[in-house]
């Protein structure tokens, strides 16, 4: 049996961005709605926690130290230990209806976060993109006519990489050149029609599987390079969004779940929605690559 444990009972609005730091030892991540940076250390057991001044895509780390992250208004740096955040670029300027999403950095140390359409009570409109951010701070858009960018990964060879836009049930797979960053050959990877839910946050193991969280459905699956079902974890909670490895031999999987803005009585039954999960998978991760900027 699958061991779940809650390690932060954070009632977290909308839970995201996993990232496991492995020299530090301690896992950042963020709540998008409640504009919070999170770092959890397992050791001590404990949860500190930022503001940030806008809502939150995601976040990765930085070599020169610190954090690059995404937010509404595009990309830029924050230094914990000061409490600091320094603007890069906003990317899509010229779109008021969304802000920026899911994101990590490459294993060659490039950053990428993708943006989504937000206006509630507004249809959704494709308008969304993916970017890539090189070591020179310049911008690229990788993927457009996006609804809600998620699920990046990439393959332990960086041959392949994996996204979705969630409001296709879908998981595509592009050839990725490791060299340059350059992405061509869409096509599709995983269905999600017949399981139902959405693709959210993803990772890849070892042993180049593919980890995605469902929101509705409870569910985080692991899927092979071939995109055939291997194992499905069952959540405490019905909205889990982000995984990634962790632990000091990287074999802990942590995952993010959502409160969102739905009444107590819809929990019923759940235990601790919105907290910070750690799950024995039974696999382990790859140590993520901070982000390389030119000097």
């Amino acid at each position: 049996m699958v061991e779940i444990e809650c390690v932060v009972d954070a009632k977290a609005a909308l839970g995201e961005a996993t990232t496991w730091d492995p020299e530090a030892g301690i896992l950042w991540w963020i709540d998008i709605w409640g504009k919070l940076i999170h770092r959890f250390d397992p050791v001590k057991g404990e949860d500190r926690v930022w503001e940030s001044p806008e809502f939150l895509g995601c976040l990765g780390l930085r070599a020169k130290g610190g954090l690059v992250v995404s937010m509404a208004s595009g990309f830029s740096f924050f230094d914990p230990q000061e409490g600091v955040f320094e603007h890069i670029a906003d990317p899509e300027p010229d779109q008021p209806k969304t802000r920026m999403n899911d994101g990590k950095t490459d294993r060659q140390g490039r950053f990428w976060s993708g943006s989504m359409f937000e206006a509630p009570g507004r249809p959704v409109e494709f308008s969304g993109s993916l970017y890539r951010m090189d070591a020179d701070l310049s911008l690229h858009r990788m993927v457009e006519g996006i609804g809600c960018s998620n699920a990046l990964a990439w393959s332990p060879d960086s041959r392949t990489m994996y996204f979705s836009d969630s409001h296709r049930s879908e998981v595509w797979q592009f050839d990725f050149d490791p060299a340059t960053g350059e992405i061509e050959n869409r096509r599709t990877f995983i269905d999600l029609t017949e399981t139902g839910g959405v693709a959210d946050g993803a990772t890849v193991d070892a042993d180049g599987c593919y980890w995605l969280t469902i929101p509705v459905t409870y569910k985080v699956n692991r899927y092979d390079p071939t995109g055939k079902l291997m194992q499905s974890i069952a959540m405490p909670t019905d909205l889990p969004t982000c995984c990634e490895f962790g632990g000091p031999d990287l074999d802990v999987l942590y995952v993010t779940t959502a409160v969102l803005n739905r009444p107590a009585s819809h929990f019923a039954g759940q235990s601790n929605p919105g907290g910070l999960f750690a799950v024995d998978a039974g696999a382990k991760g790859i140590p993520a690559v901070p982000f390389h900027e030119k000097d």
